[in-house]
């Protein structure tokens, strides 16, 4: 069989780094009532000369660098944000451009804060299909853009970023072996009014900024996060007592606790750092996977969980076998 197999991990985050402290002399708020409710305490905020498609860019070189690969091995090029460069064309395309590939299938995947684990699945199914051999995916976000800097319930939980994998088709004739064995996606349109943006080209013309009824998505995000990680590892044939690392969307530490808690997953397992970048939406998940390989965590051969929720309301995992 063919899996898509990663090879290579890679992040990005803007040069400016906001504590808590920092944020509170403009905003109406505390380091206390922040790190209290979220658990964060510091996150990157873009530049003027920063945007989306720059931060990609770099998480994909750092990715092609980890895999000893060059760009023009690379045929597919998948983005998820919910912060493009431009309306048009796909920011994807743009960071083809700055990774000087001539030609390269390259657009964008819009799921919020499981853009990440969309973009997965769609690149994972078309290497599965022998159409591609290798695959950037990558999640960036500039969250910054488009939050309201008064309302402290929001501007306080997001921060700027981008990671990305290097996908490779490999054959295996080993059921347990390295790649991505199994994703559950899902959608409810129905939650809408919970997570938004109130702007749209089609509707008002404008880029909008994020609203957010926080207590609503905090119960949502418990039980279905913690349902489809289970449906991924049913998929999967494994139980949670095989999976070495879980790799969870970046939102709120109250929520990581508790959905590892509802697995019966120790915290030891679960990969944090909301703490140190917040909320990355569409980044989140990458960001948090480049971390934990980079400082040693996540090693080949284990067993990992990738998983998040978002905006729509969207959420899936990934099951992977690293």
């Amino acid at each position: 069989m063919i899996r898509s197999v990663i090879i290579g991990t890679g992040s990005a985050l803007p040069a400016r780094r906001v504590s808590n402290a920092e944020l509170a002399e403009t905003v109406d708020t505390t380091d206390e009532w922040i790190v209290e409710r979220t658990g964060i305490r510091f996150r990157h905020i873009a530049g003027p000369d920063e945007t989306t498609a720059t931060l990609a860019a770099d998480a994909c070189k750092a990715a092609l660098g980890a895999a000893g690969k060059s760009a023009q091995e690379v045929d597919l090029i998948v983005l998820a944000t919910a912060t493009p460069d431009q309306t048009f064309p796909a920011s994807a395309t743009k960071v083809q451009a700055m990774l000087g590939i001539d030609d390269c299938v390259a657009f964008d995947v819009a799921a919020v804060c499981s853009g990440f684990l969309y973009a997965l699945q769609v690149a994972d199914s078309m290497i599965r299909a022998g159409a591609y051999r290798c695959a950037l995916v990558i999640g960036a976000e500039t969250f910054s853009r488009i939050l309201d800097w008064e309302d402290r319930t929001t501007c306080v939980l997001f921060g700027d970023g981008a990671g990305a994998v290097l996908l490779e088709a490999q054959e295996s004739a080993d059921s347990d072996g390295r790649g991505i064995l199994a994703t559950k996606l899902h959608a409810d349109g129905r939650h809408n009014e919970l997570l938004y943006v109130d702007g749209g080209p089609s509707t008002t013309g404008t880029v909008g900024k994020v609203r957010m009824k926080g207590r609503e998505v905090f119960r949502h995000a418990v039980v279905n996060l913690a349902s489809v990680m289970g449906e991924s590892l049913a998929i999967a044939g494994l139980g949670a007592e095989q999976v070495d690392w879980v790799v969870p969307h970046q939102a709120n530490a109250r929520i990581l606790d508790a959905t590892a808690r509802k697995l019966g997953l120790a915290p030891g397992k679960v990969v944090v750092t909301v703490d140190q970048h917040a909320n990355t939406s569409a980044a989140s998940v990458p960001l948090a996977l480049d971390t934990a390989v980079r400082d040693g965590r996540i090693k080949p051969g284990q067993l990992i969980v990738l998983e998040a929720m978002g905006g729509g309301f969207t959420w899936g995992a990934s099951v992977v076998r690293f």
